[in-house]
């Protein structure tokens, strides 16, 4: 309670404003606590501009900042993208230096989630101003069945490398790129598939979802993904016309993404924003 018995406005208020106005981390070891879609990060590393493997984009959006695990993640995909051929990867949004809710996502909140584009980059460095104008490269027909002509094989082993880090959890993309991906992968260990999770949109990147650290007490891991490569029916479904008399996926917890208020969200991440 607030000064006179007044309720604490400070923590009714909506996270999110809250949690991109820190333009820094938080002192302190690397923790991510709570959930990827409801939880902040303290501690957080940023990922440099540029390395061996990788450059970073749309750096105005101080959206750079994980753990030190996806830092590392990131660095040995981008020494994988060398190995396939691949000048490295361009590196979208982690999270904020403190984590918690940020716009255009419903996670990225605790430094365990990273966008990485399905754009092959130049031979070349770009430079700060070109990082902000490039965009990357749509895979997927209009029709949102099959991929196009734009994805390769280097695409295909580029998805394998990330998927087949014990790290990952789970990769997002689009239903297409699932597809392609179940029909041109051979037979064999194709358990890597499993964590290949359809989502809608996701056409033009990866986003990639690490598990919780050993150690990281405060950190709530998603469910696995259930068994199998999901290649059947599972995928399938995303193909077929939705039913018009289904009711409506019901979803629990607090509210998502902007609409999350500071009291929604785990007591540890008040202190960060307070």
């Amino acid at each position: 309670m607030g000064a006179l018995g007044a309720p604490d406005t400070a923590v009714a208020q909506q996270a999110r404003p809250l949690f991109s106005a820190e333009r820094a981390p938080s002192a302190g070891p690397p923790i991510p606590i709570g959930a990827h879609a409801n939880g902040c990060l303290a501690g957080g590393i940023a990922l440099a501009e540029s390395g061996p493997g990788w450059q970073a984009v749309r750096l105005s959006r101080n959206r750079n900042w994980g753990h030190p695990a996806t830092i590392a993640f990131l660095e040995r995909l981008g020494a994988s993208a060398l190995g396939i051929g691949w000048p490295g990867i361009l590196i979208g949004d982690i999270s904020q230096p403190r984590g918690g809710p940020v716009s255009g996502h419903s996670s990225h909140q605790i430094g365990l989630d990273a966008d990485v584009w399905l754009r092959r980059p130049a031979r070349r460095p770009l430079s700060l101003a070109e990082r902000e104008q490039l965009g990357s490269t749509n895979v997927v027909a209009g029709n949102g069945r099959r991929v196009t002509a734009a994805w390769t094989a280097e695409h295909h082993a580029l998805v394998k490398a990330a998927a087949s880090d014990s790290a990952v959890a789970r990769i997002f993309v689009n239903p297409a790129i699932k597809l392609a991906l179940c029909e041109r992968e051979p037979a064999g260990d194709r358990a890597w598939l499993r964590k290949i999770r359809s989502w809608s949109g996701h056409n033009s990147h990866m986003h990639i979802r690490l598990s919780c650290p050993a150690g990281a007490t405060a950190c709530v891991d998603q469910s696995p993904p259930p068994p199998g490569d999901g290649c059947g029916a599972e995928l399938m479904s995303w193909f077929e016309p939705p039913d018009p008399n289904a009711a409506p996926p019901r979803r629990t917890g607090p509210p998502r993404g902007r609409n999350i208020a500071l009291a929604d969200m785990p007591s540890r991440c008040v202190a960060l924003v307070r």
